[in-house]
């Protein structure tokens, strides 16, 4: 039998990191995938505009006038993944490449989720953030950071 196969964690932050490659984004990418108990994708998203918005018709800057930069249109890949979800989300994880912001902790309290388990969290200082974990801790939704290597893919031509 072969030992070096992948862990689950390691799969499922795979295809949450798969996911954030389809993001237009030119600053972030982030993938979301959502397990189920049985640990089946029901599940995943990455950051992006809604259905029928045209990316290259609205902005992508982080910086400026608030309605000429991409935060008033884009939806987190953690909404997308719940949004995208085929199934009831009651005691299920979410795979994300970065630490949910305090809208996104919100969705995925409301939705059943028990546990997230995430990659990166580069906006740990932030006021979103510490308002996340105070409604992760209250709400009871377990959190945890892994950390994976690389995805190496075979180029399909």
């Amino acid at each position: 039998m072969r030992k070096d196969y992948i862990s689950w964690d390691e799969y499922f932050m795979g295809v949450a990191k798969l996911s954030a490659l389809r993001s237009k984004d030119p600053s972030t990418q982030v993938g979301a995938c959502i397990i189920n108990p049985d640990q089946r994708i029901v599940g995943i998203g990455y950051n992006g505009l809604p259905q029928g918005c045209k990316d290259q018709d609205f902005p992508w800057n982080n910086e400026g006038d608030f309605v000429n930069t991409k935060y008033p249109y884009v939806v987190h890949a953690e909404a997308n993944a719940i949004l995208n979800a085929t199934t009831n989300l009651k005691g299920s994880s979410i795979y994300v490449t970065l630490f949910p912001c305090n809208e996104c902790a919100k969705l995925i309290i409301q939705s059943g989720i028990k546990e997230i388990v995430y990659q990166s969290n580069k906006y740990q200082d932030s006021k979103e953030h510490a308002a996340a974990i105070k409604m992760l801790k209250a709400s009871g939704v377990n959190y945890r950071q892994i950390e994976v290597g690389e995805l190496s893919y075979v180029k399909i031509t």
